[in-house]
């Protein structure tokens, strides 16, 4: 069975093609990280138009990689949320008329289900139940996984999303964007106890809370008479020595994924689990990869994380959930409408 995937829930241009919901045959991706750097950080106006311009040529060059054409499809799937509203309504206009035309069932897929499920595009698999740390740019999220489409949320971000603060922190040091990338490279060469950022537990839940610890950067940066100013504008690489920046990021980093790795041993511990999956684009970060697979060998806990490719958004992650999705018979129609806080 072959499933086209198409994803366009921010950035990222995807369309991808997956046999039976855990082969790869093709996975095109189509950043937009260039464009928006100027700005620091994402204009979903420009997002969206890039995405009407990208989304044809990016479909067809997943097809002629997969060797295949429209009529060997068994059907497509689109994310169609949570995500940006204008770049989710490229996608699934897309995916619809395309649906319409070549008369091919159309499935509608969480952004985050296709996080949650990406682990399964790879061996080893994982085998439910597990848990699931969904941690990205907009997500920061625990889910109890029983089996495909049965998910339970146990704790979300209050404010900001981990990867949010990476952008934002990365903004204020004058970083440019992505922040993650640089601040995870800055870190492996700076002092993670330099600075005694606040981490934000949470006593008695499994939220998250990250937009103190994006504060407490600000102000220490202001302190050292490097405040930053409208727009992104900012003197902090001029007014800051290069070994401050460097401690300053990896001492935030250490913040945030303190708190990932304790509230995942937590989940676990409550729930009962013996086995965690690690996707989303800050399961790329080197750090939390080594804190959680650390972690996870101290209470022989199995741990999942999906390669560097597969953790940031791409469409064969849709295409697997679409794949299950389908298999149930859970279809959608001409009416599909995207949904830009759509929960899992």
């Amino acid at each position: 069975m072959l499933i086209l995937g198409i994803d366009t829930s921010c950035d990222d241009t995807s369309a991808a093609v997956v046999e039976d919901g855990d082969r790869i045959i093709s996975n095109i991706v189509s950043g937009q990280a260039d464009t928006h750097a100027k700005y620091g950080g994402i204009v979903p106006e420009l997002a969206s138009r890039m995405h009407i311009e990208r989304i044809m040529p990016v479909v067809d060059e997943a097809l002629r990689s997969a060797g295949i054409s429209l009529k060997d499809l068994s059907a497509v799937a689109v994310c169609h949320g949570p995500g940006l509203i204008g770049s989710l309504l490229i996608g699934c206009s897309f995916a619809k008329a395309v649906c319409y035309a070549a008369g091919i069932p159309l499935v509608a897929v969480n952004h985050l289900e296709g996080h949650l499920l990406s682990a399964f595009l790879e061996e080893p698999k994982p085998e439910f139940p597990f848990l699931s740390l969904v941690v990205s740019g907009g997500h920061t999220s625990l889910y109890a996984a029983t089996d495909y489409g049965q998910y339970r949320e146990l704790g979300r971000t209050r404010d900001d999303a981990a990867g949010e603060a990476y952008d934002k922190v990365s903004k204020i040091l004058g970083l440019g964007y992505p922040g993650g990338p640089v601040i995870d490279r800055l870190a492996a060469e700076g002092d993670p106890g330099a600075i005694d950022f606040p981490r934000a537990y949470l006593p008695e839940s499994l939220d998250f809370s990250f937009s103190g610890l994006k504060t407490a950067v600000l102000n220490f940066v202001r302190r050292q008479g490097a405040g930053a100013g409208r727009a992104g504008k900012t003197e902090a690489r001029e007014a800051l020595e290069p070994r401050l920046i460097r401690d300053i990021a990896a001492s935030f980093q250490s913040a945030v994924i303190d708190v990932l790795v304790r509230k995942t041993e937590a989940a676990l511990q409550q729930q009962g689990l013996t086995r965690v999956v690690l996707s989303g684009g800050v399961s790329a970060n080197s750090g939390l990869r080594k804190a959680m697979i650390e972690m996870c060998r101290q209470k022989n806990i199995g741990v999942f994380i999906p390669s560097i490719a597969l953790c940031t958004d791409n469409a064969a992650m849709i295409a697997a959930a679409g794949y299950h999705r389908f298999a149930k018979g859970e279809c959608a129609g001409p009416g599909l409408n995207p949904k830009p806080y759509l929960p899992l």
